[in-house]
């Protein structure tokens, strides 16, 4: 038996139904601990505002699709994901829908980020505690999305400013860390780059 791939119109009226659950989209707000009291007008409102939404996203996703070399009637992931990626206006779905890559792609970006963390500590960055170990003899753990070593202030890598180390997920030692950094590079305000 076929699917119904037939598309469903958006509706030019309002018609006073929504076509998402409207006791779900209730239960979905009152789950949200900012908000203690939702009125039936806002969560309508929030109902219509969230078809909408998809709606747009939906077209955005079907335009993408119409522009490969072999046009689909389908939606894909990856026609969500690369309207997410062309639009500015959807650009806060960025994290949520991210442009997939092969696993090959990956493992060579992490073999170059290696290469480049070894070429960085072998040059000899920092002293002997901020490049290999941490004071208490813990060895450090790997850096925050593939940037550089700590307290290095090289060219920024994957577009982000400055690289972090996250040291075994502990907030003391990350915040020894930055206070090390502080001091090292004099600043007289004392203030410390929190872009991590």
């Amino acid at each position: 038996m076929p699917y119904n791939t037939t598309a469903i119109p958006p509706r030019k009226e309002v018609t006073g139904q929504t076509l998402l659950p409207l006791t779900r989209v209730k239960k979905i707000i009152a789950v949200d601990p900012d908000i203690s009291v939702c009125s039936n007008n806002a969560a309508f409102v929030i109902t219509l505002a969230t078809e909408m939404f998809i709606q747009h996203l939906a077209t955005e996703a079907q335009n993408m699709a119409k522009t490969e070399r072999k046009p689909r009637r389908n939606i894909q992931y990856k026609d969500i994901a690369n309207a997410v990626a062309h639009h500015d206006n959807l650009e806060f779905l960025e994290d949520v829908v991210p442009k997939t890559t092969t696993y090959k792609q990956v493992k060579a970006q992490a073999a170059a980020t290696r290469a480049k963390l070894k070429g960085e500590k072998a040059a000899g960055e920092g002293t002997a505690d901020q490049v290999g170990q941490l004071s208490n003899g813990k060895k450090k753990g790997g850096s925050v999305n593939g940037s550089g070593a700590a307290g290095s202030s090289s060219a920024p890598t994957n577009g982000f400013s400055r690289g972090r180390l996250l040291v075994d997920d502990d907030p003391s030692s990350q915040l020894e860390l930055e206070m090390r950094q502080a001091q090292s590079q004099g600043d007289g305000d004392g203030d410390v780059d929190m872009t991590g």
